[in-house]
């Protein structure tokens, strides 16, 4: 039964700064929700201790019903792409799929533009676009029914861009998806929620008027 990714009263300081305040979210399936905010507002701690991967100073975790008690990776509910790049570059993306793909869609997930002429390709061979379109496409297949994407849009062309949001939106049928991005006009297009990271404390957007002075909308 999907009732949603909860997080609850989320704090987290690195010495005497505080980062991360009393903070609430909630993503259920079907959700795209953009997770705005400048540089050092903690964006990316907070989708680590959603993970498991950062411990926060205190935090309530739950995915559909179960409290998790430790590291929510662990649970296999929940998939996590991080800004930098995870996959060794020796490997073909032939590889790739073997290893990260169910095999009842290995067909489907290279039936694509980009990867059907890639597949013989090695990592290392690949642009760093393609590289982040396969390891976004990879997230995106995950049978965890919640993912977290951070900066997917970053480095990538136009093209890729168009590609990813699609990827996106099919996969929303299935996940419930929380991104980060400074890309607001790709990311605008497929978010049906907004909420921005700001002094600590994170609010829901519900006019986009509300991110003009933050640098992301402009009228």
């Amino acid at each position: 039964m999907y009732t949603g990714l909860e997080i609850d009263s989320v704090m987290k300081a690195f010495g005497d700064r505080p980062i991360l305040t009393d903070i609430y979210l909630k993503c259920c399936k079907g959700d795209i929700i953009a997770l705005f905010g400048r540089n050092g507002t903690g964006k990316s701690t907070l989708l680590n201790i959603i993970f498991g991967t950062l411990k926060g100073d205190r935090s309530f975790i739950r995915i559909d019903g179960k409290v998790m008690n430790g590291p929510a990776f662990r649970s296999g509910l929940i998939a996590y792409l991080p800004q930098h790049h995870l996959l060794p570059s020796h490997l073909k993306i032939s590889q790739v799929v073997d290893l990260c793909i169910a095999p009842e869609d290995r067909k489907r997930f290279l039936a694509d533009k980009i990867l059907i002429r890639l597949r013989t390709s090695r990592i290392c061979e690949i642009s760093t676009g393609e590289q982040r379109y396969l390891e976004i496409k990879a997230t995106l297949f995950s049978r965890a029914p919640y993912i977290l994407l951070d900066e997917p849009f970053s480095g990538v062309s136009p093209v890729v861009a168009e590609q990813i949001r699609e990827l996106m939106t099919e996969s929303a049928k299935e996940h419930g998806i929380i991104l980060t991005d400074h890309n607001f006009r790709e990311v605008h297009k497929i978010a049906n929620r907004l909420t921005l990271l700001d002094q600590c404390y994170l609010k829901e957007i519900k006019q986009i008027e509300e991110l003009i002075p933050y640098g992301y909308y402009q009228p």
